[in-house]
């Protein structure tokens, strides 16, 4: 139980994070200014790719655990 928790808990996590760099990579191109415009739009992107690996991670954890699964079950009906 505590493995599924912590693997929803990242998954949530990660998804809030990914809206919010979304969020602030929209909002960069509101800027006037070339500076913010370039700091904005590398740091919303940063935070989209760690967010994205952050969603990736658990989601292949628990296809392995339930691929898995799966075949040990296969097998024990043979």
């Amino acid at each position: 139980m505590y493995w599924w928790g912590k693997q929803l808990s990242i998954g949530i996590l990660s998804v809030f994070f990914l809206m919010f760099g979304i969020d602030l990579l929209v909002s960069t191109y509101r800027l006037n200014n070339p500076h913010e415009f370039i700091m904005g739009f590398f740091a919303s992107n940063l935070i989209i790719m760690i967010s994205a690996v952050g969603v990736l991670y658990p989601a292949m954890r628990i296809f392995a655990r339930l691929k898995t699964k799966n075949v040990d079950e296969d097998n024990d009906n043979i």
